[in-house]
């Protein structure tokens, strides 16, 4: 290794030996797989969530990673049922409707559920790396400069809904990729070692990449990014409420939310999260402020934002 992925390796190993928990979040990702490398020798154990009504892709590659470092993986099987109910209540604890953000932490919440009723009491998960070190796809065709002010950007704004779903279950979430050590090690680093190409292809989490290859399956090391929301299969969401919810009934429903509440609904699937919004909480809250307001929704987006996390409006 040379001295940038020496000294990746042993930031990361010093950082992940402090956490004290033995259960991992594990999808498979890069991420996770890589705290899984530096666990692997103690009692162990690793839990992923798989829709069984819609296609994800973690199943695969968290069995792989799962039998390469010898952790016993648990999945958890989840039914469109238990996803809907578990909507509810995400949306109760993030107190939003923002369809991309509630795909997403409907896993996190799901798998935190599972572990609160095996008594577990934390957790590791790979939250930060995507945020730290250019995993975001979107970041990859832009030029060197750019990624680097969007990575400033990105730091100033990054939020994991996974701290706030953890207390709902008394349950600590370990996060060693947000570890003060970690992301001043990852500012150090030139844009080059966070995104490069290998065949013609560009990478995100570079150094992560060529730092671990020699220690993880080629398949998990370059494995192209992957939104939870993708990888357990609750992406099939949006489908599943195009497919439920006429275009007449949707019209009419969202005529009325404008004109009573103000708020532009975009989709169905947006749709049937604001309906269990408006369930607990009042209409979102305009505000008066001339900058940085949603054009959907009308609440304040925070200053470095590019989207609304009530709505989830994006690009704004």
């Amino acid at each position: 290794m040379n001295e940038a992925q020496t000294r990746t390796y042993s930031i990361l190993e010093e950082v992940i030996s402090e956490c004290k928990s033995n259960w991992i979040s594990l999808s498979g990702g890069l991420d996770s797989s890589i705290i899984g490398h530096f666990i692997k020798n103690r009692d162990t154990n690793s839990l992923a969530i798989i829709t069984k009504d819609f296609l994800g892709t973690d199943l695969t590659y968290s069995q792989i990673i799962s039998k390469h470092l010898n952790i016993p993986l648990e999945i958890c099987y989840v039914t469109t049922e238990q996803i809907l109910d578990g909507i509810k209540n995400t949306i109760k604890i993030l107190k939003n409707y923002n369809d991309i953000e509630i795909r997403n932490s409907i896993v996190m919440y799901l798998s935190l559920d599972a572990l609160h009723k095996k008594n577990v009491k934390t957790v590791l998960t790979g939250d930060g790396a995507d945020e730290i070190f250019a995993g975001y796809n979107f970041l990859l065709k832009k030029p060197k400069e750019e990624i680097k002010d969007e990575l400033k950007r990105i730091k100033k704004i990054m939020h994991f809904s996974s701290q706030e779903i953890a207390k709902t279950f008394d349950i600590e979430v370990e996060t060693p990729f947000l570890d003060n050590r970690v992301i001043d090690f990852a500012d150090s680093l030139p844009v080059s070692m966070k995104v490069n190409n290998k065949n013609e292809k560009i990478f995100g989490k570079w150094i992560l990449r060529e730092t671990f290859e020699k220690y993880l399956p080629k398949s998990i090391i370059w494995r192209e990014k992957s939104p939870m929301q993708n990888g357990a299969g609750t992406v099939e969401l949006t489908k599943l409420f195009e497919s439920i919810v006429s275009d007449d009934i949707f019209s009419k429903k969202t005529e009325k939310i404008k004109k009573d509440d103000g708020v532009i609904i975009r989709s169905k699937e947006s749709l049937h999260y604001y309906e269990i919004f408006r369930e607990e909480f009042d209409a979102p809250v305009k505000t008066d402020s001339i900058q940085n307001i949603c054009p959907d929704c009308g609440t304040e987006i925070g200053e470095n934002s590019k989207f609304c996390r009530m709505c989830g409006k994006f690009p704004i």
